[in-house]
């Protein structure tokens, strides 16, 4: 069993410890809350609607959680959500604010005032590690491949990304370049506004390798569209076992999208925990793994000071690699 298996079923094991408040009764499929509140700092059918609603869908229909309610709340880059919880934070103890990687990124360039540290952090629950991909029929059948097309014509050599320069996908594409040891600010970036554009991109020749999310990249693999080329996963994903890793290639890049949910500041510790435990017993029901298995995300449950300690050296990485590539 992997560590995370280990820390959640020690967090259920502590659910029966933390029953001082209503509505909560111990874990092994028993009720645990009456009710939580989702709050979304982006509007619907995005990736923080995906996961809290999905996150909510699990609780309910596994029976953990009575009811749950949910709360689009979109603007400033998700930074009017989280000033939302900060200012309500008296009134906000059933409330749980989902969010993922942008609220490292923005806090770092300050688009948002606030960062993690401003909030109380609950769990990080899901990921998404990101890869490049290729078009299914292009000659470039690794790693190895596209790293000799590349230094062969470097600017010749195009990556492109549903984001602007210094968004997201450029960042796992400069990671993986560093990695490599490349100049991660000499290669040739193209962003473009959206997926389906990048997407579009790579197909017409625009562009010769994609950076995406895993789960994009195996709809479109399994498409027969794409070639995967690298993953910055650890080991291989189960859930698409032929993608290689960075790794096994001898390129150190790791990264994963997190997702995972946040609580108003100065929450009782007592019901940080329960939260904790309720995430901890929801990821171990069938109910979940219909879900997440849909999202086409992996597991990486990190409660409390896990999460810190993981957001912590996140922000590390994207800083020192944003600094170097001259935006911040």
């Amino acid at each position: 069993m992997n560590t995370f298996g280990w820390t959640r079923r020690a967090m259920i094991a502590a659910a029966t410890a933390t029953l001082a408040f209503s509505g909560m009764s111990n874990a092994g499929g028993h009720k645990m809350m009456d009710q939580v509140h989702f709050l979304i700092p982006g509007g619907a059918g995005g990736g923080w609607d995906g996961t809290a609603r999905g996150t909510g869908e699990a609780l309910v229909n596994s029976g953990l959680v009575g009811n749950a309610t949910f709360e689009n709340m979109s603007g400033g880059g998700g930074g009017v959500a989280i000033a939302h919880l900060i200012e309500n934070a008296a009134s906000s103890d059933g409330t749980l604010m989902v969010n993922s990687t942008p609220i490292v990124i923005r806090a770092l360039t300050g688009e948002i005032s606030q960062s993690f540290r401003d909030l109380t952090l609950i769990a990080g629950t899901v990921g998404d590690y990101a890869a490049l991909v290729v078009t299914a029929d292009s000659p470039l059948k690794s790693m190895e491949d596209a790293l000799a097309s590349y230094r062969e014509a470097p600017m010749d050599f195009a990556i492109g990304g549903g984001s602007v320069p210094g968004g997201m996908d450029h960042l796992v594409a400069a990671i993986v370049m560093q990695a490599a040891d490349e100049d991660p600010t000499a290669f040739n970036y193209i962003g473009y506004d959206a997926g389906g554009e990048a997407m579009a991109g790579l197909l017409s020749g625009e562009i010769d390798a994609l950076s995406t999310g895993f789960s994009e990249a195996v709809a479109l693999a399994e498409q027969g569209e794409v070639r995967i080329l690298g993953v910055t996963a650890p080991d291989r994903v189960p859930a698409y076992a032929d993608a290689p890793t960075f790794a096994e290639q001898g390129i150190d890049a790791q990264f994963v999208n997190w997702r995972g949910f946040f609580a108003a500041p100065g929450m009782a510790q007592e019901k940080v925990e329960a939260y904790q435990a309720m995430l901890a017993a929801m990821m171990e029901t069938p109910e979940w793994e219909e879900v997440r298995g849909r999202m086409g995300l992996v597991n990486i449950y990190r409660p409390g000071t896990e999460f810190q300690s993981f957001l912590e050296a996140q922000e590390q990485q994207i800083g020192d690699l944003m600094r170097e590539l001259g935006f911040l």
